[in-house]
């Protein structure tokens, strides 16, 4: 089998994280976060859903990291993004950091808003 190296054509992978924080694109934040291709900003977790709505038109799909386990979003907040066209996968963050970094070195139209773990 011969391996390839992932290449994120400019975007900004996740290169870690661990207990409370992330490393995204070599900075490090001790914070929730929404991660796009091209920036990351704080997230205020899921009561904060401007920045989510906001998205809707400009991604297919956003991961939501629910912290060192997989837990139900609330059901409102699924509703509002899934009525309007955009996939909601809630999933634990580290799951979804890994899953985030594979479909964006496919060039996919995704982003993540990941808890700390």
């Amino acid at each position: 089998m011969k391996f390839q190296e992932a290449t994120f054509a400019g975007g900004l992978p996740i290169d870690g994280y661990g207990a409370g924080f992330f490393r995204i694109g070599g900075t490090v934040y001790e914070h929730p976060v929404l991660v796009l291709p091209d920036s990351v900003t704080a997230w205020g977790g899921f009561t904060d859903t401007v920045p989510l709505t906001d998205l809707i038109g400009r991604l297919d799909v956003l991961f939501i990291g629910t912290g060192a386990e997989t837990v139900y979003i609330p059901k409102d907040l699924r509703e509002a993004l899934e009525s309007q066209g955009l996939g909601v996968e809630p999933m634990a963050s580290p799951i979804a950091c890994r899953t985030y970094n594979v479909l964006l070195a496919e060039g996919r139209r995704i982003g993540a808003a990941l808890l700390t773990v």
